[in-house]
């Protein structure tokens, strides 16, 4: 069956219901929600193995595509959306069922709570034979797998597309076909194991591989096992024949939805329709199909303020305006000599202006008006550089650019087949600006690029740089090497396969990287890089609200860098690593500065010294649901007002003998979720505005926080 797109009989699209139900339309929301639950009820299912926490998982997931709703900006992309949701909290799940099992002493748990899954669904679906088999194998998959198993599942059953796999996924086409073939070299792999462990009597290698199996399917046993199913004759011929998974899913059929489920839906949507339910509270019901509560009406998102709490000192950093034509100034970080209350992580953004929005003009939107130099998609190099006769490539007009003028940039995609090198230098009363046209969005397209080349190589000094985006390098997307005084502002750098941005060598002063996107670099995990300031030196850079998410290795990596870097108000997520701060190989000994910044939902490390030795200084930096929060091993750390939560490896920080610590949330006795208002990122992970500052959010504040409100001195 291939999902059409539309909604049920009598109303429109899927788009269409979507706009109907935030506008207010009580029955166009419950025809929604009750046409996609079947969808959301497998993912699930399939993911937690028929876990018991598969019904409340759902629920969480329809409640956050409800408060999100008045978010979603493609209301056809619905769909879409809703499974990278669901996507989000089964790796959320999996995430905290790890972290319970890691802190448990008992023996009972070492197994994997997953074990009783595949007799469930033998009992409930009646499988027999191969079909069996693979249910069974895929208790062995470890928890990537298995979520991107419970996404292929769907799409080999034709309810998804493979491109909205690869969305839920956070990658491309062409690299979730590499996951998803990967995916299934370790399925087949398990579906050999289950086989050989089914042959009686078995291999007397494999009962010597076996001696002591509990029955679980944890990473050593999953390991052990087929080491020795790929290195045995006996063994590996129990994987001979088998029928390729795509012919075996279609016959697995639906994850069943518990008994009554969809009729107490429909129940409740009639009723709550008469009495007024809230939107959260009748999603609430459709999924346990409790009885209906009375409340008010009403359909809210809240957005407000961006709200990290943390032990917070009493008074916030100010927060200084981007350079428009001079050096941004150093500042060192506060040091609060005793904890503080909750408060939010970037007071300071929602309490005044980005620095993109003061350095714009009184219209707030980045890019300029008028300019020296125009360059369009369609334009020519045998052009003159003006409105009406712009040049074609950013090569030809930074050969000809000179002190004191813009080059603009009309909107549409660029794709140049050679790296652009950059290198007459501006003056400190005479800067060179490289921008958008205000209101136009230019894309340079570097997939053209030859690999052994850099997209753009910046060698020169007194630039700004704003408002572009770059994108398919197969290298590096832009490299400023020995830059003075260059302010980069509104960028998106993303899906290039080294590093979006990377300022490095000796004689790199003086430089402000500021509201800009670094995303989804990096081919694969372990590689690729969002923002770098790395392998060199120099005094007076700094980084201020920037995102870097999605990218293979590291968010920001300061690695190698023997001048300290100040990090204030950005934000790293869902990356190998947040922030990695600097030592590496070098063995450097580096004060970093990391003030009010958070890192989130990233595999590895949220806050890492990677053996830098020197005196780290972190101040009011929140680390939520990374593998561990804080690791600084090596380094005399200052940490003052930080807060770890939820984090996978627990709240404690590894830190160094020689760090100091006070006011951080494991000084006080931790902690937990329930002091954030919402642990639900997708605001603070939407689109920014056309000012390019970080958008506003209530994700992570304080519990009881008034949303969006401006937070008073010393509170």
């Amino acid at each position: 069956m291939t999902h059409s797109g539309t909604g049920p009989a009598g109303r429109g699209s899927t788009a269409e219901l979507v706009r109907d139900a935030v506008s207010g339309d009580s029955g166009a929301l419950d025809e929604l929600l009750a046409a996609h639950l079947p969808l959301v009820y497998g993912i699930v299912g399939r993911a937690l193995n028929g876990h018991a926490d598969v019904d409340d998982l759902v629920q969480e997931v329809m409640l956050r595509i409800v408060r999100g709703l008045p978010t979603l900006r493609e209301p056809e992309r619905f769909r879409s959306w809703a499974v990278a949701i669901a996507y989000r909290e089964i790796q959320q799940h999996q995430r905290r069922t790890f972290r319970d099992r890691f802190r448990r002493d008992e023996v009972a748990e070492v197994a994997d709570p997953l074990t009783d899954f595949a007799e469930r669904t033998v009992a409930e679906l009646e499988l027999t034979g191969q079909r069996r088999d693979l249910a069974r194998a895929a208790r062995w998959l470890d928890a990537d797998d298995r979520r991107l198993l419970a996404l292929w599942w769907e799409e080999e059953a034709g309810r998804l597309t493979r491109a909205e796999v690869a969305r839920a996924v956070g990658l491309d086409t062409g690299h979730t076909a590499v996951r998803i073939r990967r995916m299934k070299v370790q399925l087949e792999a398990a579906r050999t194991v289950v086989c050989a462990l089914a042959v009686t009597p078995r291999c007397p290698a494999l009962a010597d591989a076996a001696h002591g199996w509990d029955g679980g399917t944890g990473a050593l046993w999953r390991k052990r096992l087929t080491r020795h199913v790929r290195g045995c004759p006996q063994c590996g011929e129990q994987g001979a024949g088998l029928v390729s998974p795509e012919k075996l899913l279609p016959g697995l059929g639906l994850v069943p939805l518990p008994g009554g489920l969809l009729a107490g839906m429909r129940h409740t949507v009639e009723t709550a329709a008469s009495v007024g339910q809230t939107v959260a509270g009748r999603v609430r019901d459709y999924v346990t199909a409790k009885s209906v509560t009375a409340s008010v009406a009403v359909l809210a998102v809240v957005t407000g303020g961006l709200t990290y709490p943390v032990w917070h000192s009493p008074a916030p950093s100010p927060r200084a305006a981007a350079p428009a034509a001079s050096r941004p100034a150093q500042r060192a970080a506060p040091a609060p000599s005793r904890p503080a209350p909750v408060r939010s992580v970037a007071a300071s953004v929602s309490g005044s202006p980005s620095a993109a929005a003061t350095a714009a003009s009184s219209g707030g939107a980045i890019g300029v008006t008028r300019a020296d130099i125009y360059l369009a998609p369609d334009g020519s190099d045998s052009g003159d550089g003006s409105r009406a006769r712009p040049y074609a490539t950013l090569g030809k007009a930074v050969s000809v650019v000179r002190p004191g003028q813009t080059i603009a940039m009309r909107g549409g995609t660029y794709r140049p087949d050679q790296g652009v090198a950059i290198t007459t230098d501006g003056t400190p009363g005479r800067r060179i600006t490289l921008s958008n046209v205000r209101g136009e969005r230019p894309v340079i397209d570097a997939s053209g690029v030859p690999a052994t080349a850099w997209a753009v190589t910046q060698q020169a000094d007194h630039w700004t740089v704003q408002g572009l985006e770059i994108q398919g390098s197969t290298s590096h997307a832009y490299v400023c090497r020995g830059c003075r005084d260059t302010v980069f502002r509104g960028l998106s750098l993303h899906d290039n396969a080294k590093s979006g941005l990377t300022l490095r060598d000796s004689g790199t002063e003086d430089n402000t990287v500021l509201d800009s996107d670094f995303h989804s670099n990096g081919p694969k995990p372990g590689a690729g890089v969002g923002l770098a300031v790395k392998f060199g030196s120099g005094g007076g850079n700094v980084v201020r609200g920037c995102r870097a998410f999605g990218n293979g290795a590291d968010g920001i990596d300061l690695g190698g860098f023997t001048t300290p870097v100040t990090v204030e108000n950005t934000w790293s997520y869902r990356n190998g690593n947040g922030f990695t701060l600097g030592g590496g190989n070098t063995a450097a000994s580096v004060a970093h500065v990391l003030t009010d910044d958070a890192a989130w939902d990233n595999a590895g490390l949220g806050f890492n010294d990677e053996g830098n030795s020197g005196a780290v200084r972190l101040t009011r930096n929140t680390a939520f649901r990374n593998g561990t929060g804080f690791y600084l091993a090596s380094s005399s750390a200052v940490l003052n007002a930080n807060a770890a939560v939820d984090n996978t490896e627990g709240p404690e920080p590894v830190l160094a003998d020689s760090a100091r610590s006070e006011g951080n949330t494991w000084d006080g006795g931790g902690g937990s979720p329930s002091m954030f208002a919402t642990t639900d990122p997708a605001t603070a992970e939407s689109p920014r505005s056309a000012d390019a500052a970080l958008p506003r959010t209530s994700f992570l504040a304080p519990a009881g926080q008034q949303p969006g409100a401006r937070m008073a001195e010393g509170s």
